[in-house]
This record gives C-alpha cells, sequence and structure tokens, in this order.
C-alpha cells in the first residue's frame, strides 16, 4: 500500500504525521507544499481537504486531514509499534499528554515562537503587543517544559513509556522549534529565561537526544534546517 502525505516542512502538524510513520517504520511519498505561496489552496488540495490545511494523508484509495485522525488511523491500519498504547491504562496515559501538548503547549510556542521567528534577533519594545506575547508564551512554555522534565523524572526513556508514542510526536516538534529559536534568536530568548535550554531541562535534552540518534527522526527534520546545516 501506497502511502502520499502533503506536508508543510517544519509546521508541527505535519511533523507529528512525519514521526508516527517514523516510530512505525513506514515509509511515505511525501510531497511539501508552500504555505507562504498558498500552494495549499489549490484546485488539486482543495478535492482532497476542502479546508485547504495540511498534513492530508493519501491512502487506500482514501484522503485524510488534521494529525490526530491521521495519527490513529495509522494506528489501526499498521498496529504493530501502537502509537497509543497496548493497552486502555496505556492509551489513556499517551491520550492525556498528546491533547495536553495540542491544546497548551502548542498555544505556549505559537505565542513565544511566531514573536520570536518573525523578528531579526532584537528584542521588542517593552509594553508593545509582541513583548506581552513574548513574555506571556514563554511563562507558558517554561511551565509545559517543567511538566515534561518531572514526567521524565521517572526514569522511563520516553514520555509514556520504554517506546516513543504519539505523545513523543506531538511534543518532540514544540521542543525542537524552542531549541531552534535558542539557536537562532539567541539574545531575544536568552530574555525571557530560554538561553541555556539544556541547563534547565537536562532531561527533556536527553529524551530530545534520544530521538534525535535516530535516524528516521532525523529525516523528519525541516528541509531548511538540513540544508542549513549542510551549507555550513
Amino acid at each position: 500500500m501506497q502511502l502520499r502525505l502533503l506536508q508543510i516542512s517544519g509546521a508541527p502538524p505535519s511533523w507529528r504525521v512525519r514521526l508516527g510513520l517514523a516510530f512505525k517504520g513506514l515509509a511515505a511519498d511525501i510531497r511539501t507544499l508552500s504555505a507562504s505561496d498558498r500552494e495549499n489552496e489549490a484546485d488539486d488540495i482543495r478535492k482532497l481537504n476542502p479546508r485547504g490545511t495540511l498534513p492530508i494523508l493519501v491512502a487506500d484509495g482514501m484522503s485524510l486531514h488534521g494529525s490526530l485522525a491521521i495519527l490513529a488511523w495509522l494506528d489501526r491500519r499498521h498496529p504493530d509499534v501502537p502509537l497509543f498504547g497496548a493497552t486502555p491504562d496505556e492509551a489513556a496515559e499517551i491520550w492525556q499528554l498528546v491533547m495536553d501538548c495540542y491544546d497548551d503547549f502548542r498555544e505556549a510556542n505559537h505565542k513565544l515562537l511566531s514573536v520570536a521567528f518573525a523578528s531579526r534577533g532584537e528584542l521588542p519594545q517593552a509594553g508593545t503587543t509582541d513583548a506581552q506575547m513574548l513574555e506571556a508564551g514563554a511563562a507558558l512554555a517554561h511551565a509545559e517544559c517543567r511538566s515534561l522534565e518531572a514526567r521524565l523524572s521517572d526514569g522511563r526513556p520516553y514520555l509514556c513509556g520504554d517506546l516513543p508514542s504519539a505523545a513523543d510526536a506531538l511534543v518532540y516538534p514544540e521542543t525542537r522549534l524552542i531549541e531552534r529559536a535558542v539557536k537562532t534568536k539567541a539574545a531575544l530568548m536568552r530574555s525571557v529565561g530560554f538561553g541555556d535550554m539544556h541547563g534547565l531541562y537536562p532531561l527533556v535534552s536527553a529524551w530530545m537526544a534520544r530521538l534525535n540518534a535516530m535516524p528516521e527522526v532525523a529525516r523528519t527534520l525541516p528541509e531548511h534546517w538540513t540544508e542549513k546545516s549542510a551549507a555550513d
């Protein structure tokens, strides 16, 4: 069965599905579209998803959109290496963290990183909307990272057990995007307490390193990150 994934490179919803495929060892034909060029609004995309949102997975003569719907379908269609656990208790733990990330961590990073990545590295002027959004997003992101640090203190290598799950697929893009901002917008991120993410959140950093070491995970990184690394 051929799997075809239409994605926006580096966008968390698409990245989650890439990770779900990676954890399951599944290959897919990846088509990357440009949101800035509004390629997701083209007629052929609208035929697959009238909303024009990505990711879209095409398989078995059907198309699915929405990262959680796609991950759930993948788990039923390819049950080996379950993304949502093998028991009711495992499923509950994973889904709880998935929804915490979906609702809360994504909101935190939207506030924090929309300002950080849009800037040229300079700090927004105090009292402006950007400054308020940056500070609010940073406070929420720190709270999420502290929660992850506490979760990982139980010694399990991944967020919900001995193998990566849908929870890891949801959380990893968010923490990697923060790490990316720390690297590329250092002064701005220091101003909101993220100057030394590895020192602040060592268990989260070690968890990311375990995932980073997986070749199939490395292949999910945004193309412009890997292209820049190669150029350097």
